[in-house]
């Protein structure tokens, strides 16, 4: 690695993981988007990785290679149980109950001392590093590029844009649902372990309301017209803190400012181009 390279991940480390981990938070927004299901469960998700990694590591004393993949078990599996019962929901809904199930996680977290309670788990190895978490970001961007170009993501798209229609077409619509929703469990599982082994600590408080209205704010000022859309409304919201120091405490704010801009002027985001469809 060039020196110059090594200076500046270094100087801003934390910053440039938080762009990475963000990134793939704002993938696992955009596969619920794409079937045309507004969940909120990502920071559920994400805190599950994020506790069952650290436990893995701190208890179990697993290798990291290990616990990486180990981490999206436990999402996946309270995706596969809230589906059945939350998908038959939609819109305003079906995000009212997935923000539910995430704070009824919180409180959990909360009174188990196993996890570490109100104080949360400390002294977690520092395992992952810049380029686990942007190769990562890389291959879940170019395997839901060729999805999104594929059958599936027509059918998706179909879904999204008239589901009477695309039922009548004889897409299966709970199929798809369920598919993105244990999509995105693997993806936000996926980014709380990365996270949760970059910053060494882990707290209740950081999986809650606040983190889902932001990672749905990824998707919404980017779009959802293709996959690189939401990354980049990630990039600007992590870096527009850091730009606004002294407005940091106003973050949530400005993220509902930024949602309600975005419903209004640009309902398409700003990439509002979509990806070519490869033909039947």
């Amino acid at each position: 690695m060039p020196a110059w390279l090594d200076d500046f991940l270094w100087t801003y480390q934390n910053v440039v993981h938080a762009l990475g981990i963000n990134g793939l938070l704002a993938l696992s927004m955009y596969v619920v988007l794409a079937v045309g299901q507004l969940s909120l469960g990502q920071a559920a998700f994400m805190g599950l990785g994020a506790y069952s990694s650290a436990l893995m590591t701190l208890k179990l004393h697993w290798p990291f290679f290990v616990v990486l993949p180990a981490s999206c078990v436990v999402p996946v599996l309270f995706a596969l149980a809230i589906g059945v019962p939350t998908l038959r929901l939609s819109g305003v809904y079906l995000a009212i109950a997935t923000i539910g199930l995430g704070e009824v996680l919180r409180a959990a977290y909360l009174n188990i001392d196993y996890v570490g309670g109100a104080l949360g788990l400390s002294g977690i190895p520092e395992r992952a590093n810049f380029w686990m978490i942007y190769g990562l970001l890389a291959a879940a961007i170019v395997i839901l590029w060729r999805v999104g170009r594929s059958g599936i993501g027509r059918a998706m798209e179909a879904l999204r844009e008239d589901e009477n229609a695309a039922q009548v077409m004889g897409i299966n619509i709970f199929a798809y649902r369920m598919g993105a929703l244990l999509a995105s469990a693997v993806l936000a599982g996926i980014a709380g372990a990365l996270s949760a082994h970059v910053s060494s600590f882990i707290g209740p408080n950081e999986y809650g309301f606040e983190p889902a209205v932001t990672i749905l704010s990824f998707a919404l000022l980017g779009g959802i017209g293709t996959p690189l859309a939401p990354v980049l409304g990630a990039w600007i919201l992590t870096l527009l803190p850091e730009l606004l120091r002294g407005f940091s405490d106003l973050r949530l704010v400005f993220n509902g400012v930024i949602i309600v801009l975005a419903v209004l002027f640009l309902p398409n985001g700003l990439l509002a181009w979509r990806m070519r469809r490869r033909a039947a």
